[in-house]
């Protein structure tokens, strides 16, 4: 007997090639094998992600024309309208507040997923404070129309639920995933291809970032350890692999003044390439919703460092799966990558651990079941 699919209008900001984007594109496949009938709606204008989706078995609502919060909300109303989905389900704030305000007047049930420490007070330090307030206030206003909430981390749901005044009864732990096969284990065929490429060295210490250059990916502090690890580490090369963002011009000017060994090699595909050249990522960040890069390295085997934020500890099980520094502290930092690079023994031990946490954890199936089961659930009981 063939089993009834679920049908699901998943809406999003956008397609563009970031964290919630790429991990709806890793997902889509399993989604489907589940039983998941999936609908997507991006409402910005990048599409980048589209065909990638399509080919997991999705079906891409593309959007054109205006954009705006009522047309927003008029086209997840179209959209529902034409598909019939038994859940609506939102990821990032424009998709938040338009799924779910339009989901209210479709009368279909609506989840939402928590994927970023929104509202915390350095986004007040950073931002317009009335702004962030007002859209605040909107995001927990539309919250009360979502009948269960997914957040990432535990450390997420402990953070942000409150502010947006979820009840914590009301939301549901499921990680990012990624697939060990498109990243597996020390595959040293990589390792070599990539240093060619790159004109590195086989013995040259290489460190690795990934993230867009914004502010709370922590990249600051990163080349502020530079200066300490050169001393010890006089051959390293670190490489950065992230879009431009709001810190690009202080960093590339911190490279020029301080003549600091770092390449910038913009936005990249093959991260699972350049985490099999690398002997350590390094992820500084002051805040992440996960930091799915870490998933990322645990699979492929590369040494980990990283800022001892809520997100990371959870995901690291403490400093078990890597090494820990505190948070803008980058002497701290260039030591924990100098004794990632000189402690093999304890360095390999970790990075064994982390490949067995993602198995056991991470994997894109184990999430993928997951995600199915909360959204069949959650529109059985609508």
């Amino acid at each position: 007997m063939l089993v009834p699919r679920t049908r699901v209008l998943y809406v999003i900001d956008s397609l563009a090639p970031g964290g919630a984007e790429t991990s709806l594109v890793a997902m889509a496949p399993g989604l489907r094998d589940h039983g998941i009938d999936l609908h997507v709606l991006p409402l910005g204008t990048r599409h980048d992600l589209a065909v990638a989706l399509v080919d997991g078995g999705a079906t891409v609502h593309q959007q054109t024309g205006p954009q705006g919060r009522v047309r927003n909300v008029r086209r997840v109303v179209d959209v529902g309208r034409r598909t019939r989905p038994h859940l609506v389900h939102t990821t990032l704030f424009e998709a938040d507040v338009a799924g779910r305000t339009a989901a209210r007047l479709l009368r279909v049930p609506v989840t939402s997923s928590l994927v970023a420490d929104a509202y915390a007070p350095a986004h007040y330090a950073e931002h317009h404070r009335a702004k962030l307030r007002a859209a605040q206030t909107l995001d927990a206003a539309t919250a009360r129309f979502a009948s269960r909430f997914h957040a990432l981390t535990a450390a997420i749901a402990d953070s942000v639920a409150p502010r947006l005044g979820i009840p914590a009864d009301r939301v549901e732990v499921i990680p990012r995933g990624r697939d060990p096969e498109t990243h597996p284990f020390r595959p040293a065929r990589w390792r070599a291809a990539v240093r060619s490429e790159l004109d590195l060295h086989e013995t040259t210490p290489v460190v690795l970032a990934v993230g867009r250059l914004d502010p709370p990916k922590g990249l600051a502090e990163l080349l502020a350890a530079l200066p300490l690890l050169v001393r010890t580490q006089p051959d390293l090369e670190v490489l950065v692999a992230g879009k431009d963002g709001l810190a690009s011009e202080a960093l590339r000017a911190t490279v020029r003044e301080q003549s600091l060994p770092v390449t910038f090699l913009g936005h990249r595909e093959d991260v699972p390439r350049l985490l099999a050249a690398a002997d350590v990522l390094v992820m500084p960040s002051l805040r992440e919703g996960m930091g799915g890069v870490l998933l990322e390295a645990m699979a492929a085997g590369c040494p980990i460092v990283a800022s001892s934020i809520p997100t990371s500890r959870e995901v690291l099980a403490n400093g078990e799966c890597g090494r820990l520094a505190p948070v803008g502290d980058p002497a701290a930092l260039a030591h924990a990558v100098a004794e990632t690079l000189g402690e093999r023994g304890t360095t390999t031990e970790r990075v064994r651990r982390a490949r067995a946490r993602f198995d056991a954890d991470y994997s894109i199936a184990g999430v993928n079941a997951r995600m199915a089961h909360f959204f069949q659930l959650q529109a059985r009981r609508g």
